[in-house]
């Protein structure tokens, strides 16, 4: 099958009978909902960009499996150059949406899943990664959109998921059948998930012995019997239903998140990846997380160049462009924007051949790169901020801009340099407020903190691959030491 358009996508969607709740309602049609749409949306550009000759390069490669053209999303590195070109069409689709585009998790996941597979049949003499080939040949060819599922609701996170007062706060086995499994759990913070046609879940930790029935990994649509979702909140997340576009901010391109719910779904016997394998769930936990938390060196960039331009434009309309702290902020928030950038490039050069052959990104790096990631998106907002001014968060309504009575008081009151409408600067706050404040915060601020782990889950790994015993060798053997 050829690379779907995005009105295909949106249309294989929409023929999805997933079950989906917000508000205390179930939603009948999700595509057209006001609320998740700009996040439909937001995938349906990894389709569009797909089609553009300009980004062929980036936005596809050639599978391995059957040699044919497919999206990038749904492909398994073969080389240090295809994790390079995964940062770029990252940020490529960053400065497209200015919003998380959703189909991260599900290509990091594809990749982890892939050597890790490989390396527990050779163990066990299991068939996973045949399973696995199966699955992905399957979503290559009908392009599909894979949400990755990994995060338990946990409960206390101070008892391993067998110790847990309640054993469905981990994903976990509840029957094995000779056709396959009965799983119940939930995954939460499920990106993009009401966007994708099929879920693929991983374990969350390391797993010991006495785990053995939620070190369970497995792939199964999304419109199966027994698999729910529950939309989280969002901030600003009910402007969208005012049926205005000035004070959504980003009006077409949004994220959505969902908590995800297996009520005693069945799973298949091919459609399992890992079932009990204990010793092999921090192998695939580890590198899910390596992968992914390479992705925030593109995708967050991405985003932060729409907000330094936001920033700069408002500066523009405020007339303080030519400030020399206005200069000096924006610099400060291209460095670290491309700080990041660097981060992700440099673990993707780095990169390495698995067992099984496909690519790895270099671990140290990679912890790196996330690791700046929960620190300089926050300074990249808290500046641009300060140059938009108080006003991104007391300018009046878009219903008050266009009011008979009050829209000329507004316009007069709230007009920053000639030359530029009151409903421009007003558009260029409203998306400043979005990106650092509003729904888009979400994917971009506080997903930077959270996102593939939290701030100590990346400094344990740095900590790990550090190797400070050999750094010690190193200094010992300058100053000369002998002991």
């Amino acid at each position: 099958m050829a690379l779907m358009t995005g009105e295909q996508y949106v249309e294989s969607i929409a023929n999805l009978k997933m079950e989906i709740y917000m508000f205390g309602k179930k939603i009948d049609n999700p595509v057209e909902d006001p609320i998740l749409r700009p996040s439909l949306n937001s995938v349906k550009a990894t389709y569009d960009l797909a089609q553009m000759p300009e980004y062929e390069g980036l936005m596809t490669a050639t599978s391995h499996l059957t040699g044919e053209r497919i999206n990038r999303f749904s492909h398994i590195h073969q080389n240090a150059e295809d994790l390079v070109k995964k940062v770029k069409m990252q940020r490529l689709c960053g400065q497209t949406t200015a919003a998380c585009f959703q189909r991260c998790v599900g290509m990091d996941a594809f990749n982890a899943i892939y050597s890790t597979t490989y390396e527990v049949d050779k163990a066990h003499g299991t068939s996973y990664h045949e399973n696995f080939l199966k699955f992905l040949r399957y979503c290559q060819e009908k392009d599909l959109v894979v949400d990755g599922a990994m995060t338990d609701p946990k409960g206390d996170r101070s008892l391993a998921p067998s110790k847990q007062e309640d054993p469905d706060l981990f994903l976990r086995v509840v029957e094995r059948r000779p056709d396959g499994v009965v799983v119940r759990g939930a995954k939460a913070h499920q990106t993009g998930m009401c966007n994708s046609h099929e879920v693929i879940t991983m374990p969350t930790i390391a797993m010991g012995p006495d785990d053995k029935d939620y070190a369970i990994s497995f792939a199964v649509p999304l419109d199966t019997p027994g698999l729910f979702m529950i939309i989280g909140r969002q901030s600003c997340d009910t402007r969208k239903l005012e049926g205005g576009e000035i004070d959504v901010g980003n009006s077409r391109y949004g994220g959505v998140e969902a908590l995800a719910v297996f009520d005693d779904v069945f799973v298949p016997n091919e459609r399992l990846f890992l079932n009990g394998e204990t010793e092999f769930a921090g192998m695939l936990v580890e590198r899910f997380a390596g992968y992914h938390r390479q992705s925030y060196g593109g995708c967050k960039v991405g985003v932060g160049d729409v907000l330094i331009g936001a920033a700069a434009v408002a500066a523009d309309y405020n007339g303080v462009a030519k400030a020399s702290h206005v200069k000096d902020k924006l610099i400060e928030m291209t460095h670290l924007n491309e700080t990041l950038y660097a981060c992700g490039i440099a673990c993707s050069a780095e990169g390495r051949p698995t067992e099984s052959g496909n690519y790895m990104i270099d671990l140290l790096l990679a912890n790196v790169c996330k690791q700046n990631v929960t620190r300089f998106p926050y300074e990249i907002a808290r500046l641009a901020e300060d140059l938009a001014g108080g006003i991104v968060v007391t300018a009046p309504s878009e219903q008050d801009l266009k009011d008979p009575k009050i829209g000329p008081v507004v316009e007069k009151y709230f007009k920053g340099v000639a030359g530029v409408s009151t409903e421009n600067r007003l558009r260029i706050l409203r998306l400043i407020e979005n990106l650092t404040l509003g729904t888009a915060a979400v994917g971009y601020r506080t997903e930077s903190l959270h996102g593939a782990g939290s701030p100590q889950a990346q400094r344990i790994m740095i900590s790990r691959q550090g190797n400070l015993a050999a750094k010690k060798e190193l200094a010992k053997r300058i100053a000369r030491i002998e002991e």
